[in-house]
């Protein structure tokens, strides 16, 4: 009769074996099929430095080189529609439910948070200091018509900034309204030597503070502010079913590596000027059924 306890040990050592050599083939020299991972992402989680962080860790356990394309979450998930890239890192939830609902994303994560900002210059011309309501703030900054600088490329940060305009039931029009085209730290650059205001993740925010001539003016949740200030993240890999040729099994690794607790320890930890610029999300006791449904998908109970 086989001793169980020694049919356990050969067990694990020949799972250990076969996942050392496995890893080894996949990752190797980055020079097979699995040896490299494309991943669209927003500005923010770029400009901010996170990745900078996270992806080396990745490429040390798996042997595989991840390539980041850094652009605003429309353009990012417009590259998944294409199968250009194997995941999408974004924070625009309405944008990532359409995306699933097409088909086209699967297996959707909570990964952090962090919030959204208006900045503007110290003087304060639309008197908008430490106002509580976000949109009261984006009326006196249209009431005064002072400038005021978006994204207008259907990033998430622009998609939020349009959303509040709506809530505050103006359509910005006029010479104070102008938009970069650009990315985060871009528009950032671009407002402070206008003087203008802006809509901001505090992530890119902390990191590039020190270089602007700009201050906040209206917080978000994270320090007592609207709670439609919220920036939620979420990741998603690209449909194989749709695109064959996505490295879907290195996506699902990534998926798996930014949700772990390592991971999620690398964006607790990951901190400028002692502030911590991302909030981890990945992991919770109960279960959040919500985080993979797009929400028209759901039942009523499953509603925020």
């Amino acid at each position: 009769m086989i001793d169980r306890s020694k049919l356990t040990v050969m067990l694990v050592v020949v799972f250990c074996t076969a996942l050392m050599f496995g890893v080894t083939a996949i990752g190797g020299a980055a020079s097979g099929p699995l040896g490299n991972l494309v991943l669209a992402t927003t500005t923010s989680t770029y400009d901010s430095g996170l990745l900078h962080i996270l992806n080396p860790v990745f490429t040390d356990l798996f042997g595989v080189r991840v390539k980041v394309i850094s652009v605003g979450t429309g353009a990012a998930l417009e590259l998944g529609r294409r199968g250009d890239v194997d995941l999408v890192l974004v924070h625009a939830r309405t944008a990532e439910d359409r995306f699933m609902e097409e088909g086209y994303g699967i297996n959707r994560r909570d990964v952090m948070f962090n919030d959204f900002i208006i900045v503007g210059p110290a003087d304060d011309p639309a008197m908008i200091y430490g106002m509580l309501n976000v949109t009261d703030a984006l009326q006196q900054i249209a009431m005064h018509e002072v400038l005021f600088l978006s994204r207008g490329d259907r990033s998430g940060t622009h998609i939020r900034e349009r959303f509040l305009w709506a809530e505050a039931g103006i359509e910005p029009i006029g010479r104070w309204y102008q938009e970069s085209g650009r990315g985060m730290g871009d528009t950032l650059v671009q407002a402070s030597l206008m003087g203008a205001h802006t809509l901001v993740d505090r992530g890119t925010w902390l990191a590039m503070r020190e270089r602007l001539d700009l201050v906040v003016l209206v917080e978000g949740p994270l320090r007592g502010g609207d709670v439609r200030l919220a920036n939620p993240y979420g990741i998603l890999a690209i449909n194989p079913a749709i695109h064959p040729h996505v490295n879907y099994i290195m996506a699902m690794a990534y998926i798996g590596f930014i949700t772990s607790p390592l991971g999620q320890e690398l964006i607790a930890g990951f901190k400028r000027n002692g502030e911590q610029l991302f909030f981890p999300a990945g992991l919770q006791r109960g279960p959040n059924f919500a985080q993979f449904i797009p929400e028209e998908c759901r039942g009523d109970d499953d509603r925020d």
